[in-house]
């Protein structure tokens, strides 16, 4: 799973952009991709792109039997995951006084749910998808190192507390899902520079 923020009236050449930096650059060509129903996807732009690149869209609705359901129910998951980060607070300030606000965070949040073990498979997305667990970055820095330099000292704990969160966040949107999916309704935009 990938997280990137975006605009809401980002344009479909805008969306094409993210997915060729953020996708195709690294995975290459999808055969195919399960969206949810955004006038974007469905515009000619990218149906045109997907023909060229020959890859399916297949398009999502909750307990869809044909797309089980599964992309937009992980759409929802990662929408009260981040209301739920947000709702912390997670805002920081490092030493030089620069706050990091969501955004700059989403990667924290990213990692703690392609490393969290999901209800369904008892497996992790990156296991699935990769092979193997990715390590946090924040249990392996050397502590020798957080005590030298301060930027480094600041850096360890702006991580650890956001990947500590998003994992408290996970484990809490969990809970709602194994209760039948039954989930909070809030009314949050999220953007660059939102204060949490």
């Amino acid at each position: 799973m990938r997280s990137l923020p975006c605009h809401k009236d980002n344009t479909a050449m805008d969306s094409a952009l993210l997915f060729w930096n953020n996708i195709i650059s690294t995975s290459g060509v999808p055969k195919i991709i399960i969206s949810d129903r955004d006038p974007k996807f469905k515009s000619e732009f990218w149906t045109k792109l997907y023909d060229m690149l020959g890859t399916k869209l297949e398009f999502s609705t909750a307990y869809n039997p044909q797309t089980d359901g599964q992309a937009e129910r992980m759409i929802q998951t990662m929408e009260d995951i981040l209301r739920r980060f947000c709702a912390y607070g997670m805002e920081y300030k490092d030493h030089e006084g620069y706050t990091h606000d969501w955004v700059t965070l989403l990667p924290a949040v990213q990692l703690a749910y392609n490393k969290s073990q999901h209800y369904n498979t008892g497996k992790t997305p990156a296991l699935v998808e990769k092979g193997w667990n990715p390590l946090l970055p924040v249990d392996h820095l050397k502590k020798n190192l957080l005590t030298i330099h301060p930027t480094a000292r600041d850096f360890h704990d702006m991580w650890k507390r956001a990947c500590d969160t998003a994992a408290k966040c996970i484990a809490e949107a969990n809970i709602i899902i194994s209760r039948g999916g039954t989930r909070q309704t809030w009314n949050l935009t999220l953007r660059k520079g939102t204060r949490c």
